[in-house]
C-alpha cells in the first residue's frame, strides 16, 4: 500500500471513493460501488450543480461538489470514478492523479493514444492505482477463454474471428436515433464522435487481445459511413462519422483474424462474438451487457467439429477488482496502459483507411 493510500484509508480501512461526472453511466457506478465491501462512497462531482445533488441525494453520498477544483481542496476520498464525457478524461484524471488519487476511468482512457499515453506515464509516475473500465472484462465467458488458452488447451492459436455488433440504426430498440440527440451526436464527427470504431472499438480489440494474451502486430481497416438523411445532415448534426469498420489483423504468434464492428447489424441487439481457432482445439465466446456463453471444440470433438457448451464460473467486475487494488495497493486490469495500446490500434485503423493499405503496429514499451 502507498503513502497515500495509507493515510486516505478510514478508521475500518474502508477506501472513499467519490464519483466524479453524474450522467448515465454514474448511476450503475453508485450502484456497483455501494455494494462492495471495503469501499464507500463519499462524495459526487458535477459541473452541473443542481444535477450532483440530485444524484447525491439518490444514492445517499453526504457530499456534492460542482467542480473537481473545490473537490480536490476537501480532499477527503482515496479514489476517484470518472464517468466524465469522453473529452475531459484527460484534464480531470491529471488533476486528481497530481493530488495523489487513484482513478477507475470510464472508457475510452482518452480520444487519442497520445492523450492516452500521457495519462500512463502521470498514472505509473504517480504510484497509484489506475483502472479502465472496458467493461466486457466482466463476462464470465472471456475470463475461463484466456484461462483456457493459457493452459495450453487449445494449442498455437491460429485464426481469429471476432465481431461486436449493434443494429439501432436499422431497429428502434434503444429508441429512434432521428429524434434523440443521446444517439445523433455519435454519428457526429463535429460532436465528437469517432463513429463505431471509437464507440465499441475498444471493446472488441481488447476483448480478442485479452482473450488470446496476444497483441495486434499489423492490421488493415476499412471504415464505412452510410447515407442516412437527405443532405447528410439531421437536426443539427452532419452525419459523417463511420457506421461500420472491418479489419484484417495478424497477431504477433503469425495468427490470422478478422474483426468486425457495425451500427447497422440488422438482427444484433449490443452482441460480442469471438471463435478462436488453435492447432489442437478451439473456444467460441458470445457475450452482452449481462450474460456470455462459451463453447469449446476440445479433444476427440475435434474429428467431428462438435461443440460442448463449457461451464464458466463468476468473475468479479472490473470494480470489483478496483477496489482490491485500492486495498492491497497492487494494480489491476485493465490498467491505464493497456487501454492506450488499444487506443493505438484504433488510431491506427483511421490510418489504414485513408491509406489503403495494411500498417505494423508498433507499441511503446512498458518501463
Amino acid at each position: 500500500m502507498t503513502g497515500n493510500e495509507a493515510r486516505g484509508a478510514t478508521a475500518t480501512g474502508e477506501k472513499r471513493i467519490m464519483i466524479l461526472g453524474t450522467g448515465g453511466i454514474a448511476h450503475r457506478h453508485a450502484e456497483h460501488f455501494t455494494s462492495i465491501p471495503g469501499c464507500r462512497i463519499v462524495a459526487a462531482c458535477d459541473v452541473n450543480a443542481e444535477r450532483a445533488r440530485a444524484f447525491a441525494q439518490m444514492h445517499a453520498i453526504p457530499e456534492a461538489f460542482d467542480s473537481l477544483e473545490r473537490a480536490l481542496e476537501w480532499g477527503a476520498f482515496d479514489a476517484a470514478v470518472n464517468s466524465t464525457p469522453d473529452g475531459v478524461h484527460k484534464a480531470t484524471t491529471l488533476q486528481l492523479l497530481a493530488a495523489g488519487k487513484a482513478v477507475f476511468c470510464e472508457k475510452p482512457l482518452a480520444v487519442n493514444a497520445e492523450d492516452a499515453f500521457e495519462m500512463v506515464e502521470a498514472a505509473e509516475a504517480a504510484g497509484v492505482v489506475n483502472m479502465v473500465n472496458l467493461t466486457y472484462r466482466n463476462a464470465h465467458a472471456i475470463q475461463m477463454a484466456r484461462r483456457l488458452i493459457e493452459a495450453g488447451e487449445i494449442g498455437e492459436v491460429r485464426h481469429i474471428e471476432a465481431s461486436y455488433l449493434q443494429s439501432w440504426l436499422s431497429a428502434n430498440h434503444w429508441g429512434d436515433w432521428r429524434t434523440d440527440e443521446r444517439w445523433l451526436w455519435r454519428l457526429s464527427s463535429a460532436h465528437g464522435s469517432k463513429g463505431v470504431l471509437g464507440d465499441i472499438g475498444i471493446h472488441i480489440v481488447d476483448f480478442v487481445t485479452f482473450a488470446t494474451g496476444l497483441d495486434i502486430a499489423a492490421l488493415q481497416a476499412r471504415l464505412k459511413t452510410f447515407d442516412k438523411a437527405e443532405g447528410g445532415a439531421l437536426m443539427g448534426y452532419t452525419l459523417d462519422a463511420n457506421d461500420s469498420c472491418a479489419m484484417t489483423v495478424e497477431m504477433t504468434n503469425g495468427a490470422l483474424g478478422v474483426i468486425h464492428m457495425s451500427r447497422t447489424a440488422t438482427g444484433k441487439a449490443n452482441d460480442l462474438d469471438l471463435t478462436i481457432h488453435g492447432s489442437k482445439g478451439a473456444v467460441k465466446v458470445w457475450s452482452n451487457t449481462t450474460e456470455s456463453t462459451l463453447q469449446v471444440c476440445l479433444g476427440p470433438d475435434i474429428e467431428t467439429q462438435t461443440w460442448q457448451p463449457y461451464e464458466c464460473p463468476p468473475t468479479p467486475r472490473n470494480a470489483d477488482r478496483f477496489v482490491i487494488a485500492l486495498l492491497s495497493g497492487e494494480n489491476g486490469q485493465p490498467d491505464f496502459r493497456r487501454a492506450a495500446e488499444v487506443q493505438t490500434i484504433l488510431d491506427l485503423c483511421f490510418v489504414s483507411d485513408a491509406e489503403k493499405r495494411m500498417l505494423p503496429v508498433e507499441l511503446p514499451p512498458a518501463e
